[in-house]
């Protein structure tokens, strides 16, 4: 059995996720953006170990839930599943970043400096990240007129990158990162074409399996199946322009 702990599990790929590994016998920490969708998450997923909050807009939430998660005790795996797509406008967080940098990026990347080292990390993608190349020459949004559709291909792009960074940075983690296809979430949409039980399952199995492919590191995934990414994931000094300018943004180094 292993403690595997899930973001963005109060709907979509992430509750998928928490129900399958929870009804296989592991021990699913979940989480939820807000106490009123904790309440709920708790209610369709009895069998969770532990239920944790935080909105992973606010990097003092960030923060906060990582000591959450700490409190529970060391994770086998963590999967990065929560995200959001369709931001009409920049936003502006607490620490005054743009909504999806925060979310899918930024969030990501201190849980990952502040959780303690699980075995495995499971990042969730995009194959929209092909189409997030010069990502890092205003990764902020503060001198581009706004762009929702590239602002996520963008932080998709982040995500494949810091997780084949931290392949080769923790060689005794197994780090992948993970395309689900066009599935029907509330964030794909009723029209979305692909299989939503392999959106969830690649997840799972890269985080509990014992088969030898996903027991490997630096994959990057679709439907169980190794893909080639964009150039830039596989870069070592796109990975390292990453690194430091996410520590830049948060303040905390990568350990």
């Amino acid at each position: 059995m292993s403690r595997i702990f899930i973001t963005g599990s109060a709907d979509g790929l992430g509750h998928g996720a928490a129900k399958e590994l929870i009804a296989a016998g592991h021990e699913v920490v979940v989480h939820a953006r807000s106490d009123e969708r904790a309440r709920t998450l708790r209610a369709s997923l009895p069998g969770a170990a532990a239920v944790v909050t935080g909105d992973l807009a606010s990097a003092a939430q960030t923060r906060a839930l990582a000591a959450q998660v700490n409190a529970i005790g060391r994770m086998d795996g963590v999967i990065h599943n929560a995200g959001i797509y369709q931001e009409a406008t920049r936003g502006s967080t607490p620490e005054g970043h743009a909504r999806v940098l925060a979310v899918n990026t930024l969030a990501p990347y201190l849980l990952t400096a502040l959780i303690e080292r699980p075995g495995r990390l499971v990042y969730l993608s995009s194959g929209m990240h092909r189409s997030g190349e010069g990502s890092l020459r205003d990764i902020d949004w503060t001198a581009r007129a706004w762009q929702s559709t590239q602002a996520y291909c963008e932080s998709k792009l982040h995500l494949a990158a810091l997780a084949a960074a931290l392949a080769l940075r923790w060689p005794l983690v197994r780090s992948h990162a993970v395309d689900p296809g066009w599935v029907p979430t509330r964030m794909g949409g009723a029209s979305a074409t692909d299989d939503l039980e392999m959106g969830h399952q690649t997840q799972t199995w890269l985080a509990v399996s014992d088969d030898a492919a996903a027991r490997s590191s630096g994959g990057y995934w679709h439907h169980k199946q190794r893909q080639t990414p964009a150039a830039e994931v596989s870069d070592p000094v796109f990975q390292q322009r990453l690194l430091a300018k996410l520590e830049e943004l948060t303040g905390v180094a990568l350990p």
